[in-house]
């Protein structure tokens, strides 16, 4: 079972995304550092399988390939997130998988060997929702793979972009993705938006331990 409410929040992003530029919604990150930064340790090499969900207009596309990673995908539910960051890589995105999926029904044709997630399983609210969002984990995912999930830290914001969010630890995201994950680092990061509020993130690096999904 997903969200019910899934098809209106892809109306929802979808219009946020025809309204506002890239540049200047709250979770606009010129540079994402933390993330940069957990993607490196994980050690996976430039080869290596990596999709950005919920990436929408995110610039760590860009940064990835950069840096040399050549085997990308930026999965969102909303494809005017994905047209904004399209146009501003240009001819670089020819290199990018592009993927229009709700996650939470999302089944991957191929594996990834690192799945990034700065801030969407904080938008399911519901259990079911986040029970099918790890399952789709379990099953795109590498049996050594990686996850780095990224959102709103206890104390921070309740709502984003005018939804209701839920804020997750260590300890309820160890709980949802099972034995099969482990827990490796937990950081925060307090986050600026384009016009100045502070947001508390929490980010949280996990690696697979078990065997992938048939």
């Amino acid at each position: 079972m997903t969200d019910p409410h899934a098809p209106a929040q892809g109306a929802h992003w979808d219009r946020v995304y025809t309204e506002k530029r890239a540049e200047d919604v709250s979770w606009r990150q010129q540079e994402p550092t933390l993330s940069l930064k957990l993607i490196a340790r994980t050690g996976v090499g430039l080869d290596a399988p990596i999709v950005d969900v919920g990436g929408g207009a995110s610039t760590l596309v860009d940064h990835l390939l950069d840096r040399g990673y050549h085997d990308v995908s930026v999965l969102d539910i909303a494809a005017p997130g994905l047209d904004q960051a399209k146009a501003r890589l240009g001819a670089k995105a020819e290199r990018v998988e592009w993927l229009v999926h709700d996650v939470t029904t999302w089944r991957p044709a191929r594996k990834r060997r690192l799945w990034h997630d700065r801030a969407v399983l904080h938008f399911l609210t519901e259990p079911a929702a986040q029970a099918a969002y790890a399952e789709t984990l379990r099953v795109a995912l590498e049996s050594d793979g990686w996850a780095i999930i990224a959102g709103f830290a206890p104390g921070g914001p309740a709502k984003c972009s005018g939804l209701e969010i839920v804020q997750h630890d260590a300890a309820s995201l160890s709980k949802l993705l099972g034995d099969a994950f482990q827990l490796m680092e937990t950081h925060g990061e307090i986050h600026l938006t384009p016009w100045g509020a502070e947001q508390a993130f929490r980010y949280h690096l996990f690696s697979r331990k078990g065997p992938s999904a048939s």
